[in-house]
């Protein structure tokens, strides 16, 4: 079952607790108390060490895997209760009063939040008072999170207007949320109905959400693995050519690509796979002077014709 971003942390805040009674657990007992893949639970051993109980770093959690036993080394120096410095009491209580506005948010969270606020901010004292004049506004990603983290949960459809690079255009489309991630940016990944087709959507492309009252149907899909990156081009993905010069050497270290063959000006020659060779028309016209596309011939003669579109726009803007 797809996981959201706030089980998520609700499950890695129960593994501590659960690790620390258990010194030693082995991978595949812990993976079933918890009702996930091993896979994923290594995920989240991966992610536990950059946590801790100060702002500033130091006192994070020393735990470990051999992929078959888990060891939490320095469970006694994380122990002692938190004590906050003021300026980290004040960001925490901004933070938290932020969230809480968030739309989308379900109300029992929010609840909680807002009593856990209370609270912090009675412990903080003056630091907590200081806290009130500050503000927080999220940008519209945020709301669309909270949306799609609501659908998750509620296992409810979703109407979006989305903007699509490759094609310049808005499309209106329902989907079926399965998972939100983070490979850089944040992308929610669902069951688009427009195409009959797993689709991953990027958060800030989103211009408009709502949740419907349809329920969520996503057929039974297996989660990919994003350990290698977000684009993992398929071996029956079509083949694209591109040529580049010196200046455009950078697209080889950024595009996953079958192979790149030095040119005698200092260039490269660089063979790629994508499901979508049309989007790499933009990559042509960023590459200007720099580069070309070679084959599939279709591919090339349309980014040659939005070359000449957009230079021709620019002269009659001028």
């Amino acid at each position: 079952m797809a996981t959201n971003a706030i089980d998520q942390t609700r499950r890695m805040l129960s593994l501590v607790t659960y690790l620390r009674e258990r010194p030693g657990a082995h991978v595949q007992d812990v993976a079933r108390a918890f009702g996930i893949t091993e896979d994923e639970l290594i995920s989240d051993l991966d992610v536990l060490p950059m946590c801790g109980t100060s702002f500033r770093g130091g006192d994070l959690l020393d735990i470990d895997t051999d992929g078959d036993r888990i060891w939490w080394h320095n469970p006694d120096d994380v122990a002692e209760p938190l004590r906050l410095a003021a300026d980290e009491a004040t960001a925490l209580l901004v933070a938290a009063r932020a969230v809480a506005t968030l739309p989308g948010l379900r109300e029992s969270d929010r609840d909680a939040l807002v009593r856990a606020t209370a609270k912090l901010e009675t412990a903080a004292g003056e630091s907590g008072a200081a806290s009130s004049r500050l503000s927080v506004t999220f940008e519209a990603e945020g709301g669309v999170f909270a949306d799609v983290d609501r659908a998750i949960s509620e296992r409810r459809r979703l109407w979006l207007r989305y903007y699509s690079p490759a094609r310049d255009e808005l499309t209106e489309r329902e989907v079926d949320p399965i998972r939100l991630f983070a490979v850089g940016h944040t992308y929610m990944e669902g069951w688009c109905r427009l195409s009959e087709a797993r689709r991953t959507f990027r958060l800030d492309r989103v211009a408009e959400i709502r949740l419907l009252d349809a329920p969520a149907a996503p057929p039974e899909l297996e989660l990919r693995d994003l350990s290698a990156g977000l684009v993992q081009p398929a071996a029956e993905d079509p083949e694209v050519v591109i040529e580049v010069g010196t200046g455009g050497r950078w697209v080889a270290e950024y595009y996953p690509h079958d192979c790149a063959e030095e040119r005698p000006d200092g260039g490269l020659r660089i063979t790629l796979r994508t499901p979508d060779p049309a989007s790499l028309r933009r990559l042509a016209l960023r590459l200007g002077g720099d580069g070309r596309i070679v084959a599939p011939p279709e591919l090339a003669d349309s980014a040659r014709e939005a070359a000449r579109d957009a230079l021709a726009a620019y002269e009659d803007a001028v």
